[in-house]
């Protein structure tokens, strides 16, 4: 009886739980709508309960399905600067207050994404600044699950000197050029990881559809099994307690944290185990109205870059089918990194990713910004984190909103040989001209038919640029900031740093798979 009686108490609860309206976390005080396009809004009621909602003078009115789900869709809507109330009733009503209809971003990635505003340059002097009551952050808290989620976890707040310093530095300086110069509100979502691979961002119903993902796929599957095998994975969980109890210790001494401990297999949740991130933090928030995306991701998957020439656009096509419309997404070039090689045939593999990154322009309705001016050698976080919002924005004005501004660097167009001497075609080359001032353009290497890459001469010849070496009469190959970290100067009126390109198509050594990144760590 006792069983019994458990039972009917949990069914009355889940009655209960049902009967009451409830919205996604991502409908909460403080949101931004986005203007000029259908405004899906959904959540969870009884079965066959009638849902009523309404805002701004509109009201639609539905029913949930037999599973309890509800969704309407609201008729596109102005910018707003006073704020309203979104009001959803049924047998119960839930009220969302200070809602403002504007441009919603997500903002998406690894940890130069999630870097916040407190950890970059003149971060006093930024987060004193900071005064936007018309920008809104939400920032998502739900983590990992192995399954696609319904329901996440976040909050939205006002930008001020108080709740800025928590929030991602690009996202936010993205998000306040676009405040600042179209004049409306902006809601930037936040939804980053530090130490991430693509593949925990995609789902795993498009990457089992790809034969190159399956080494990928297999071997984490491997992993997670023997994770799991029960011996294993008593002595994990084991393991794991005991680390936590003295990351509280540590923590409660202000000590440094204890290592991590190494695992057998790697844990089910794992942050960077394929699919993960998608369904604990990408799949809650759709289908919530966005202008666009922005990601700053790649580090991660440096060891691979000619997987990720599939990932990136597999992962772009994977949201914009899930969203149900090819919004328009701006992706962060990796910036320089590490030390500068003396000679121009070292291995690079940065250079391999950034070729990636570049490859997916292919992918209507999206863009890049390059960063070679801005990164840090020895910092795998560079703070300019001010310049990377304002390029991703210049791309937005321009290409998004229609702004005639200069919005890119310098790019290759096209190339020929004449003589001894390659003549590269250059796009964006508004004021072509030298960072340094100088006459001589940094960066260039030219190879001939015996594929050794040498240092080349390069200068500026209008929108060209001329490329040859003494010591080659017959070059039939030129590459342009193709290293880890290039010496580079090439620069348009803007002051935007040129793309890396290479005219070969020479093969090059590569790993198999890219390393997994804090494999056997939870």
């Amino acid at each position: 009886m006792r069983t019994c009686l458990m039972l009917l108490l949990a069914a009355g609860l889940t009655l209960c739980t049902r009967a009451a309206i409830t919205l996604p976390a991502i409908f909460k005080d403080h949101m931004v709508l986005q203007r000029d396009q259908p405004i899906p809004v959904w959540g969870w009621a009884e079965s066959g309960q009638e849902v009523n909602v309404s805002f701004a003078g509109q009201t639609k009115i539905t029913k949930a399905d037999k599973e309890g789900h509800w969704k309407v869709v609201l008729d596109p809507l102005p910018a707003s600067k006073d704020p309203g109330i979104l009001r959803v009733s049924g047998q119960s009503t839930a009220v969302v207050k200070d809602v403002l209809v504007g441009e919603v971003w997500l903002c998406s990635g690894q940890s130069n994404m999630a870097m916040t505003v407190k950890g970059v340059a003149d971060a006093e002097k930024e987060m004193a600044a900071a005064d936007f009551p018309l920008i809104r952050m939400f920032f998502v808290q739900s983590f990992t699950a192995t399954t696609p989620q319904e329901q996440g976890k976040g909050v939205w707040q006002g930008c001020s000197p108080q709740t800025v310093p928590n929030f991602s530095a690009a996202a936010y300086f993205f998000g306040r050029e676009l405040h600042q110069t179209l004049k409306v509100p902006v809601g930037l979502i936040n939804s980053s990881v530090g130490g991430t691979a693509i593949e925990s961002w995609t789902s795993m119903e498009v990457m089992q559809k790809e034969a190159q993902m399956q080494p990928l796929l297999k071997r984490w599957q491997k992993d997670v099994d023997l994770f799991e095998q029960p011996d294993n994975h008593a002595k994990n969980e084991a393991a794991k307690k005991q680390w936590q109890e003295a990351l509280k210790a540590a923590q409660a001494a202000k000590q440094p944290a204890p290592p991590q401990p190494t695992y057998m297999g790697s844990d089910p949740l794992h942050a960077n185990r394929p699919g993960n991130l998608f369904n604990g933090k990408i799949a809650p928030l759709i289908p919530f109205a966005l202008r666009g995306a922005v990601w700053y991701q790649g580090e991660s998957n440096a060891g691979n870059g000619s997987l990720y020439a599939l990932q990136l656009p597999l992962m772009i096509r994977d949201w914009r089918a899930r969203w149900g419309r090819e919004f328009p997404l701006a992706w962060v070039q990796l910036p320089n990194f590490k030390n500068r090689d003396a000679e121009p045939n070292a291995p690079a593999a940065w250079a391999r990713l950034r070729e990636a990154q570049s490859k997916a322009l292919a992918v209507p309705n999206t863009g890049m910004t390059v960063n070679l001016d801005i990164g840090d050698a020895v910092n795998l976080h560079p703070t300019n984190k001010l310049q990377v919002g304002h390029r991703l924005a210049l791309w937005a004005r321009a290409k998004v909103y229609g702004e005639k501004i200069l919005w890119s660097g310098p790019q290759y167009e096209s190339h020929a040989i004449q003589g001894s001497e390659v003549v590269i075609q250059i796009q964006h080359a508004e004021g072509l001209k030298t960072a340094d001032g100088g006459a001589v353009v940094k960066g260039f290497a030219i190879a001939d038919e015996s594929q050794h890459w040498q240092w080349a001469d390069a200068r500026i010849q209008g929108k060209a640029v001329i490329v040859s070496h003494s010591s080659l009469q017959k070059p039939v190959a030129v590459r342009y900031a193709w290293a880890n970290n290039p010496e580079v100067n090439l620069i348009n009126a803007a002051s935007l740093p040129a793309a890396p390109f290479r005219t070969d198509d020479w093969p090059m050594d590569n790993a198999s798979l890219p390393p997994k990144t804090g494999a056997g760590k939870p």
